[in-house]
């Protein structure tokens, strides 16, 4: 497991989305697992970014890690909808290689089997993922036990008032979600996970330092071969060492205009 550190989330950021764009460019038909919420959102602004100075996704196929339950796709505070305002509409990728779970479906089981069809057939090269400050990933919360597969999942308080902030009342902010399980996100040949912000510390020093616990469902990261966390200085300021260490190599591609 890695861990770069970086004075800013915006220094950050463009290190993420050069490992992004490092993978399309030498794979043909890559895969990547996107993630949703305030944390990915510069993300996304950078490669749409890239995507205005020469960077092609009309080979990609992205597969996203959950959604809400009960938000029709083009609800404002949908997954989908999000993708859509913030990657999807502003780059090439065409609609069909865009993958979500469907929150509106009367038949949830049947839902979850679906998606993990979906998962066996594009197998997740690059999974992005944020963490919650209870240590979820995706919408896998603290529980006694953890799923393995896609599942439906009942949100817990913490989780919802995080997410009140999005919706206009917390009344109506949904309490259930689909989401991808641990085992399907350990399935990525790569993970990046991203945490910024010291209220993001304390979950990231037990995700890497901890014992892998259903406490802190990000532990389960330490099981995977190919993890590195991107942090800036306040998410790493519980970590050994504390804050930034300056910043990293890492390897370029020859983008558009000298664009990494």
């Amino acid at each position: 497991m890695k861990v770069r550190r970086f004075p800013s989330d915006s220094l950050a950021t463009v290190y993420v989305a050069a490992v992004v764009e490092e993978l399309m460019s030498r794979d043909p038909h890559p895969v990547l697992g996107l993630a949703t919420g305030s944390t990915p959102v510069n993300l996304y602004r950078q490669l749409v970014d890239f995507h205005r100075q020469g960077l092609s996704f009309s080979h990609v196929t992205t597969v996203n890690l959950d959604e809400y339950v009960g938000l029709p796709a083009d609800h404002p505070q949908s997954y989908r909808q999000f993708m859509f305002d913030h990657l999807f509409s502003q780059i090439d990728i065409p609609l069909a290689n865009t993958h979500m779970p469907n929150g509106m479906t009367l038949d949830l089981e049947a839902e979850c089997d679906r998606y993990d069809a979906i998962l066996e057939t594009h197998p997740i090269d690059l999974q992005i993922l944020g963490i919650g400050r209870n240590g979820h990933i995706g919408f896998n919360e603290p529980d006694i036990s953890l799923k393995t597969r896609t599942h439906v999942i009942e949100l817990t308080e913490d989780t919802i008032r995080a997410n009140a902030r999005f919706f206009d009342d917390a009344s109506q902010v949904p309490t259930r979600a689909i989401t991808m399980g641990i085992q399907s996100i350990l399935q990525a040949k790569e993970i990046v996970l991203m945490a910024f912000g010291r209220d993001k510390a304390e979950a990231v020093k037990r995700s890497l330092s901890g014992e892998v616990s259903t406490d802190v469902p990000a532990s389960f990261l330490q099981m995977h071969p190919n993890v590195t966390f991107v942090l800036d200085e306040e998410a790493a300021g519980h970590l050994e060492g504390g804050g930034a260490v300056g910043l990293p190599h890492w390897p370029l591609s020859s983008g558009a205009n000298g664009r990494p």
